[in-house]
């Protein structure tokens, strides 16, 4: 059992963390289409996305810390068990209400990459946690970006709730291999679990994405957007001076507060805003009528399998990350991945009149990203405890879901109020989609701003630290 594990572990875990990734992406080829599937707005629609990215950034932090505590092989197991009654739950539905609830539980999964980038560290040898850590990070992008077009497929081809059922399946599948492949890691943290930090995050975060969401809705000055807006700002000070003063917190904020992680946390909120704006725009302008004189007139099929090149990038390009960071640091390694994400999307403002720019756009995009998710581990974990690693992986994956989160409500509030009207169907305008690939490019300007402020080491000490597990 061992050697086979030993074996075995790495594609398995990143096999789990591609399947939870892809419930990120899992319905956007629908988008379009929800307001009439569920009977709903488009703006109430839009939460069917946002609550799954919102589930996930509330869950990779608790995940991390319930992994610490009582075991990261059974949290993960559990959170693919969530995953699997969320997607049961979409699948026997076309109610708006239901259907969140269901995407929130499938958004639950996303707890699998922080933990499976920590049972890496516990369980392979030194000099396999390097590139093992880099292709477990990348998959957070890599399986929303393969997911699309299969996604697009099964929805073209067959009745939509097919794909909450193939979700389903996916989990189960996931779930056997790590019963079989899997063991659990010795490393743990003996501390009671924090339920009032829990609490506050939850509410925190729903209080700052209300109003992103719902702003255009209700007005960007009316009493329910700035009260949501004051109550995020007041319950996320309340809950990081409760954090501050608890002796096990949730999220240890003086480990964050260090200058790597602080720095490098921040970055990834950048990143994964970066990141997920592409997800968002390239498909509708892919499949934007070639009336408008912008769109591209593809199928949902089509719009799907233009954008799967990325997400091989982001996979091909995983191990050559590991080997940057190994030789100049991941310091170097993620600005890197920065500029190249913001210069796809200055590619892509520049040259959108065919389908080859655009999948070129998509891809150099692709490239960045995957340099970068996989750098970000390396900073971490060079300076935390090992017996944190799991927390603050879980914490690193909660700020980039912070971002894909808010990305997803900023991109998807600025293309429903920014559209023109073709015969009847109303499509994000031109200047719409110019709008979001600036938005994006400043987003990983900044982050490379904010990881130009992470302390310089020597390259050596730059890698997950794989000589001192």
């Amino acid at each position: 059992m061992a050697q086979t594990s030993a074996r075995a572990i790495v594609p398995v875990l990143a096999s789990c963390g591609l399947v939870a990734s892809f419930m990120q992406t899992l319905v956007v080829p629908l988008i379009p289409a929800f307001p009439r599937l569920l009977d709903a707005s488009a703006t109430d629609a839009s939460w069917v996305v946002t609550v799954t990215l919102l589930a996930g950034a509330i869950i990779t932090p608790v995940a991390g810390r319930l992994g610490d505590l009582y075991g990261k092989r059974r949290i993960l197991l559990a959170s693919l068990a969530v995953l699997v009654l969320g997607s049961v739950v979409s699948a026997v539905t076309s109610d708006l209400a239901l259907m969140v609830v269901g995407r929130g539980l499938q958004g639950c999964a996303m707890g699998v990459i922080p933990l499976g980038i920590s049972i890496m560290r516990d369980e392979l040898p030194p000099e396999k946690v390097s590139g093992a850590v880099a292709l477990m990070s990348a998959t957070l992008g890599v399986g929303g970006a393969i997911g699309l077009p299969l996604a697009a497929i099964v929805a073209e081809n067959a009745d939509w709730h097919v794909l909450f059922w193939s979700a389903g399946a996916l989990g189960v599948v996931c779930a056997a291999l790590i019963l079989r492949y899997v063991r659990e890691s010795p490393v743990r943290t003996p501390a009671p679990f924090d339920y009032v930090g829990a609490l506050g995050l939850v509410v925190g975060l729903t209080c700052l994405l209300l109003p992103i969401v719902k702003g255009s809705e209700w007005g960007w000055t009316s009493a329910g957007t700035l009260g949501s807006a004051a109550a995020a700002i007041v319950v996320l000070l309340a809950w990081g001076w409760y954090q501050l003063r608890r002796r096990d917190p949730l999220v240890d904020l003086r480990v964050s507060a260090r200058r790597p992680v602080l720095f490098t946390n921040l970055a990834s909120i950048m990143v994964g805003f970066s990141m997920y704006a592409m997800a968002l725009s390239f498909p509708q302008l892919l499949q934007a009528p070639a009336t408008t004189g912008y769109g591209l007139g593809q199928t949902m099929v089509q719009a799907g399998l233009c954008l799967a090149p990325n997400g091989l990038v982001m996979m091909a390009l995983s191990p050559v990350s590991a080997r940057l960071t190994n030789r100049y640091g991941a310091r170097v390694t993620l600005m890197t991945g920065a500029v190249v994400i913001a210069l796809g999307y200055v590619f892509a403002m520049v040259l959108m009149d065919n389908v080859a720019e655009l999948i070129t756009a998509s891809v150099i995009i692709g490239a960045g990203v995957g340099i970068a998710y996989a750098a970000m581990p390396a900073l971490i974990m060079g300076s935390v405890p090992v017996t944190e690693t799991a927390s603050a992986n879980g914490l690193n994956s909660l700020m980039r879901s912070v971002g894909t989160s808010t990305s997803s409500a900023v991109m998807a509030a600025l293309l429903a109020n920014l559209t023109i009207t073709v015969g009847a169907i109303t499509v994000p305008s031109l200047a719409g989609f110019r709008t979001t690939f600036v938005v994006a490019a400043v987003a990983a300007l900044i982050g490379l701003g904010l990881t130009a402020l992470v302390p310089r080491v020597r390259a050596k000490t730059a890698a997950p630290e794989p000589a001192a597990v």
